[in-house]
């Protein structure tokens, strides 16, 4: 008999299995994929976290522990406050997330970045992707800086590590399939299918953290919409909609936004599913230094509308309503130098040339209509003083989109442009929880020993996200659930 049992062992499922040790509970892990596919969409991430913080002082206490005092001096770092938080997420949900969720959120990120580090996960700022050197220091821009050593593969071999010293037991090519409830419908076990076959384990609580269906075509067309069975994945194959599909086959409410999910714009020669070399490094999230058109040579968004971090979900998902899914970015030697490390990858699909013209004829665009974009684009430049670090008001006028930040005119050639398409990392409907991270059921009871966390999460986001808020999200719910997982096992030790 288990205290409690977690499903999953990406970023939420660690945090919840670390706290219900801390919590006294013996606790099991569950993982579907093999020991070499571990980690699940965390694995993949960049690991940069968003959180509520005072500046960089703050963050040095007990966060940033590495820095020395050279790197501090050349390093700027604003405030992130708790409502500054709140309001970009309800800026980019349209005030649709949760609001009491948003809070939690945003309330527990601060201590849990502490808890993280105390857990001997590191964390270094993101200088080559969330800043820009200007005047000899690195300024930050856009509220998610800081990211664990190593990106998601760092993160999460950091908390399997921690979990490896606590002795918390992991067992590896084991799916959870099946919810067991006894007659006061109580969890008092789960079903697993494992190397062996199917087997019953017995538990008092489990904790469902292992992801949303995004790997699963079926469920993406019946729930994204037409042609959605045909995107790439970012990140694991293994996230196929299990937690979700259990805890709704026992009656658990569906919530949230379930025609929506985290999209981005993802290099046309990535694999079907996430390279666990590559790693996130297809993605291509220089757009605001250019722009972006897609197979008729036409651009479709306003590509400085905002900075990266609060647009390029919603843009993963355009390039989706695109003919062929497909887009080019497009930039000249002004911003070349300043794409981010992933346009660097050998496996890159690019081309190369003097002319627009010449561009188009390599990336197989119509030539007229590329070269009537780029001159229409320049011609509405307008002149201002340029800052990729700040929201410049750098912009077009007259034409549409207008691109309202950044708006450089393309005239510096070689020219060169990159191919994309859409990488869906995870979908945004979900299981419902309350406070004490219960799944909550159709007639709004909760599921007695029955906690959820991570991406299976519905309520938090809604059309667009957040960049960094993901990760955090899993952190504080994953902490919390395996909080009061055990202390809910720990009350029914006579069950």
């Amino acid at each position: 008999m288990y205290d409690v049992v977690v499903v999953g062992a990406g970023n939420a499922a660690l945090c919840a299995a670390i706290a219900a040790h801390e919590g006294g509970a013996r606790v099991l892990v569950l993982e579907k994929a093999t020991e070499e596919e571990k980690g699940g969409n965390s694995y993949f991430t960049a690991g940069g976290f968003r959180f509520a913080h005072d500046g960089l002082d703050d963050v040095c206490q007990d966060v940033l522990t590495d820095l020395s005092d050279q790197e501090k001096a050349r390093i700027d770092l604003p405030a992130h406050d708790r409502q500054y938080f709140y309001d970009t997420l309800m800026k980019v949900t349209h005030h649709q997330a949760d609001e009491e969720m948003a809070w939690r959120l945003i309330d527990g990120s601060r201590p849990t970045m502490g808890w993280l580090r105390g857990h001997n996960v590191r964390f270094i700022p993101m200088f080559g992707r969330q800043s820009y050197e200007v005047d000899g220091k690195h300024r930050f821009y856009g509220g998610v800086n800081i990211e664990a050593v190593g990106g998601g593969a760092g993160l999460v071999e950091a908390l399997l590590r921690r979990v490896g010293e606590l002795g918390i037991e992991i067992r590896y090519g084991t799916g959870a399939t099946r919810l067991v409830q006894d007659d006061q419908c109580r969890i008092e076990a789960i079903e697993v299918r494992g190397p062996n076959g199917y087997e019953q384990v017995a538990t008092r609580a489990v904790v469902l953290a292992c992801g949303g269906f995004e790997a699963n075509p079926e469920m993406r067309v019946r729930y994204l919409g037409h042609g959605w069975d045909l995107c790439r994945v970012r990140g694991t194959r293994h996230n196929t909609g299990d937690g979700i599909r259990m805890a709704l086959d026992i009656g658990a409410v569906p919530f949230g936004n379930w025609s929506g999910c985290h999209s981005v714009g993802w290099d046309i020669s990535a694999p079907p599913f996430g390279d666990r070399t590559v790693l996130d490094n297809f993605q291509k999230h220089s757009y605001p230094l250019g722009i972006m058109v897609n197979i008729e040579g036409k651009r479709f968004v306003d590509e400085g509308e905002d900075y990266r971090n609060l647009t390029y979900v919603r843009f993963g998902r355009a390039i989706m309503g695109q003919p062929r899914r497909t887009c080019v970015q497009i930039f000249d030697q002004k911003t070349v130098g300043m794409l981010r490390d992933e346009y660097r990858i050998k496996q890159v699909t690019r081309a190369e040339a003097s002319t627009i013209e010449a561009l188009a004829e390599a990336l197989d665009l119509p030539p007229a209509a590329l070269a009537a974009t780029v001159r229409e684009f320049n011609a509405a430049c307008q002149p201002g003083d340029y800052n990729p670090a700040i929201l410049d008001g750098v912009r077009t006028e007259g034409i549409v989109p207008p691109k309202s930040n950044w708006a450089l005119p393309l005239d510096t050639p070689p020219y060169v442009g990159y191919v994309t398409t859409t990488g869906i990392t995870f979908t945004f409907g979900g299981l419902r929880i309350n406070e004490t991270s219960e799944v909550q059921d159709v007639t709004g009871r909760s599921i007695p020993g029955l906690y959820a966390a991570g991406e299976l999460v519905g309520g938090l986001f809604y059309e667009n996200y957040p960049g960094g808020s993901g990760l955090m999200a899993g952190s504080v719910f994953g902490k919390l659930a395996g909080g009061f997982a055990a202390r809910y096992a720990a009350g029914n030790q006579a069950a």
